[in-house]
């Protein structure tokens, strides 16, 4: 089996801080994203990969199996032992932790809904085992023995899983249709204004109960995909804009585009380069109001006029003697 390298993958080091690692994830991301690159397979192939080693290296305790793994297989090579007789004995050496709520991975996900596998062979061979019973079916860490043999009456467990939406499904609001291994569907709405790390439930949509007690639920985690034009500040957008050196000195209009809109903004003669103007409401819906909405912040880029005719250049020499004139 392949080994993947996933700081390779992101492109950092094995000293890469929550920071580093969620930087170059979002930049490659923002590369790759299937929306980007509509009918590119392997666009969508390396969107995968990004996406599976940024699962592994964002999380404390994959990371740390993950390098331990890596450690342990490098020095098995060396010593020629067969690959897998290696699997076999670092598979019986992990345990299955437990625990209130888990964060499912993809692959477990997917499993749930049924739908196609999102995560490569490698890492459903080292992380598959974790949460899972013996038998290969979803365990959620809520059941126990009662008496005589009998399940306890407990609460399913609560499931998290992470959703990826861009900002114009945030700023309009979606739903993802969710596939269930018997047909059924469930359909989650995604409301307008929703921000990464706002988090949506699925009542009883989680772990089954134990005797006759009802599901748990389960918790869709937003994260809201970089944009290539707008930069997002809680509710306010912030966006830079052209303007040619003849307005930004004399004056005049330019259109603006916002996510739903394009809207004209006066510039006062002589604006300066990197001037910022507040264009009140034409920012994000407010998640608890979305009737409400921040604002955008516009912020000028004056750029020079380029391959200037002697005329030009003759009319703007005389300029400068008239400003030193003054």
């Amino acid at each position: 089996m392949e080994y993947k390298d996933y700081y390779k993958t992101l492109g950092v080091g094995k000293t890469a801080d929550e920071k580093e690692l969620k930087k170059a994830y979002r930049k490659l991301a923002r590369q790759y994203h299937p929306d980007v690159n509509p009918d590119d397979a392997s666009a969508e192939s390396r969107f995968k990969e990004i996406n599976e080693a940024y699962e592994v290296l964002s999380d404390p305790e994959k990371r740390k199996m993950y390098d331990q793994f890596g450690s342990q297989w490098q020095q098995y090579q060396r010593t020629g032992g067969d690959a897998n007789d290696f699997w076999r004995q670092w598979q019986a050496q992990q345990g299955s932790p437990r625990g209130q709520t888990r964060t499912v991975s993809q692959e477990e996900f997917d499993q749930m809904f049924g739908g196609s596998g999102g995560f490569s062979d490698f890492f459903e061979s080292l992380f598959g085992g974790m949460g899972r019973r013996q038998t290969g079916s979803f365990d959620f860490g809520n059941f126990s023995s009662g008496q005589r043999g009998q399940p306890r009456v407990r609460r399913g467990q609560d499931v998290e899983h992470t959703v990826q939406v861009t900002l114009e499904e945030a700023f309009q609001g979606t739903t993802r249709q969710l596939q269930w291994e018997d047909g059924r569907t469930l359909s989650a709405k995604i409301p307008r204004g929703v921000k990464s790390g706002s988090r949506i439930r699925l009542s009883g949509q989680g772990g089954s109960g134990t005797g006759g007690s009802k599901a748990g639920d389960l918790y869709l985690i937003v994260e809201v995909l970089p944009h290539t034009t707008f930069e997002r500040d809680e509710d306010d957008l912030r966006v830079k804009v052209a303007v040619d050196l003849y307005t930004a000195v004399l004056g005049g209009s330019i259109e603006v585009s916002t996510l739903d809109r394009t809207v004209n903004l006066t510039i006062p003669e002589g604006t300066a380069n990197g001037k910022t103007f507040r264009l009140r409401g034409l920012g994000m819906p407010k998640l608890k109001n979305p009737d409400e909405r921040g604002d955008l912040y516009a912020t000028l880029e004056v750029h020079l006029p380029e391959r200037l005719t002697d005329e030009e250049k003759e009319i703007f020499k005389q300029l400068r003697v008239l400003r030193q004139e003054r």
